[in-house]
This record gives structure tokens, sequence and C-alpha cells, in this order.
């Protein structure tokens, strides 16, 4: 939970993923919500800059939005790929659950 926006490597955690879980098996991961929307409204509000500091040693190197981490998960193989908001309110979350399925045999 809240791991994949520090890896360096993140598609070693997807190929990972897909390896370990079961024929059928489901994969639940959260991360920081961002979208075009999130990110005009941070814009809008002054907040942007605070938002995405580079000045917070450790912290995320990577913002994933929907598409790219469906990206992530369907070049890994994993299938039926499904995105859940999670906090404040809609298309202004505050995390996405995502959940992913290992193909059944």
């Amino acid at each position: 939970m809240e791991v994949v926006e520090h890896l360096t490597n993140p598609r070693a955690l997807a190929r990972n993923a897909y390896t370990v879980l079961a024929a059928g098996g489901l994969l639940v991961m959260t991360t920081p919500y961002h979208s075009y929307i999130k990110n005009l409204a941070l814009a809008i509000s002054g907040k942007l800059d605070s938002h995405f500091t580079a000045l917070w040693d450790g912290g995320h190197i990577k913002f994933w939005s929907w598409p790219t981490l469906r990206a992530l998960l369907a070049e890994a193989g994993l299938q039926d790929i499904a995105l859940h908001g999670a906090g404040r309110i809609p298309w202004l979350w505050k995390s996405m659950v995502v959940t992913a399925r290992k193909p059944a045999l």
C-alpha cells in the first residue's frame, strides 16, 4: 500500500506481483491519485508547488495517473484492472485503490 510511487523500478514490482500471484489471484494496491482535473485544481489553488515539492528528502519519485498505472499492470500481464477512488470527493480523490487479476489457467 502506497509504495509504487517510491520505486525507481516499478516494472519490477508489477512483474514480481504477476509471478507470485496464483492463477486467478487478485492484486490490490494503492497510490496517491493524480489526474488532470486534480492537478488543475492544485494549480488554480496555488498549491501545485507544495504538492509536488522537490525539497522533500525521500518521498515520491513517480506520480501515477490512472492511465499510467493501468499501463504498468497490463504490461506485466495482469487483467481486469479497475480503479476505485478513496478519500475526498470524486475526481479529486486522495488515493486510488487499484485491483488487477492474474489470468486463470
